[in-house]
């Protein structure tokens, strides 16, 4: 009897047991869209913003996966870990895919890889990066160095082995720098990420079926085939924030601003240069405190424009202009700190057109300068030399000219001269010209271009 009432008892229980289970997993299914972002550029804090809002859309709206789509350029150290520890605790499956082709997405993708519940690749793609995936402060003692190196080794360790993924790769990662293929991540034993999919479609028939425990324990199994994706584009602000925080576009903004406010400089009186050099120079500044930008290296860039404009006003043969031109390209290529912002760079082609334009700018500048220089003075007192005047009071040898559409002063140097008559002048003393009767072959010019 006793046995018998352990046999029913442990069916009993079993039954519970799997009764509770299938409910959990139906109760957690969830019966909302699949959400799509997509991550282009320079990841920073504007676009972890953008990601905790598509997040928090996607868990209010009980869906049923979020899909983030990594196609990054680099990242700031300091803005990715927050958020791959925000992916792990998600309240819905989050699946974190690297496409499409050709993308390396660098240490977000090994973040954020680490932290989702399902990692996918596109076919030749990568992630990782040969640099150290902590940010270490060199200030720090070497026990608290190590301290932080342990504390990013093992959320990275956790996550993957609680995904079930491999995990030899981490402490490579995180002190000296990796970097992993879409063919190295699925070929280990087991695999670094869970799906290498082609596209969006093949990522949906993979996920179908899959089961995700999410941290609060609760199963998801995923209902994907057939289904649609639903993007989350970032607001018209988000994307001019996003704009901003590229380190090319944000180049290009301060170089923008300084040459507006040396235009000023050059025409003072026209406020306009001086209004949109400051709107652009803000521009810039609102990128660059997006990013860990070297402060020397942009104070390099305005000595460097500096430097070139020295040059319209010394007479360096052009030397200042080859220093500025030097200076400008050492500037832009250490902008960026790699160490702080891996991958995250000016793009060559911006650095190379400013460097034309501020060229051509200074040899425009150097030839107008030695043109006016060749030229003959043609305003004030100077200008006048050479010029034909007409014979307004009778010169005795002193009397009054009329030129330039005013009466001078004038002194014939060849005898008197009657009103009506032309003379040129030949010289210019005490506020009076000195003139002189125009020759046969002058007189006859002169005559044939007033009759004509």
């Amino acid at each position: 009897m006793t046995y018998r009432r352990w046999v029913y008892s442990l069916i009993g229980l079993c039954l519970l047991l799997l009764i509770n289970s299938t409910m959990t997993i139906t109760r957690a299914q969830p019966s909302g869209p699949i959400y799509i972002v997509e991550v282009q550029g320079t990841i920073t804090n504007v676009t972890i913003n953008y990601l905790e809002r598509a997040l928090r859309q996607a868990e209010a709206s009980n869906a049923t996966a979020l899909i983030i789509q990594l196609n990054n350029q680099g990242a700031v150290l300091r803005a990715i870990r927050p958020f791959a520890t925000r992916i792990a605790a998600a309240e819905i499956p989050v699946v974190v895919y690297v496409a499409p082709e050709q993308t390396n997405a660098g240490a977000p993708g090994a973040f954020f890889l680490s932290a989702a519940h399902v990692a996918a690749m596109a076919p030749d793609t990568s992630f990782g990066t040969p640099t150290p995936l902590a940010e270490i402060d060199g200030l720090l003692s070497e026990q608290t160095q190590e301290l932080l190196l342990d504390s990013v080794e093992q959320q990275l360790f956790t996550w993957n082995e609680t995904r079930r993924r491999n995990t030899d790769w981490v402490t490579r990662a995180v002190r000296s720098g990796v970097w992993l293929t879409n063919e190295q991540a699925i070929a280990t034993n087991p695999p670094i990420v869970d799906i290498i999919a082609r596209d969006t479609d093949e990522l949906l028939t993979l996920l179908e079926g899959r089961t995700i425990q999410l941290e609060n324990q609760a199963e998801v199994q995923l209902r994907t085939l057939g289904r649609e994706l639903t993007p989350i584009y970032p607001t018209l602000w988000e994307q001019l924030r996003l704009l901003l925080a590229d380190p090319t576009v944000a180049f290009l903004l301060l170089v923008m601003g300084a040459v507006a406010i040396y235009a000023e400089l050059a025409n003072p009186g026209t406020t306009i240069f001086v209004g949109i050099g400051i709107v652009l120079l803000l521009s810039a500044l609102v990128g660059i405190f997006s990013l860990p930008v070297r402060w020397i290296s942009v104070a390099g860039l305005f000595l460097a424009f500096i430097l070139v404009a020295l040059d319209l006003y010394v007479p360096s043969q052009g030397a200042l202009t080859v220093v500025g031109i030097v200076v400008l390209i050492v500037s832009a290529l250490t902008l960026v700190d790699t160490a702080q912002a891996p991958n995250a760079f000016v793009a060559l082609w911006a650095i190379l057109l400013v460097i034309l334009i501020t060229m051509l700018m200074a040899v425009a500048s150097i030839w107008l300068i030695l043109r006016t220089r060749t030229q003959p003075i043609a305003t004030g007192p100077e200008g006048m030399l050479g010029r034909l005047a007409e014979v307004r009071q009778r010169l005795e040898p002193e009397g009054m000219v009329f030129i330039e559409g005013a009466l001078w002063r004038a002194i014939s140097e060849d005898g008197d001269v009657e009103p009506g008559e032309w003379v040129r002048v030949t010289a210019m003393y005490d506020l009076r010209l000195v003139v002189r009767r125009l020759d046969a072959d002058d007189d006859l010019a002169h005559r044939q271009v007033f009759q004509s």
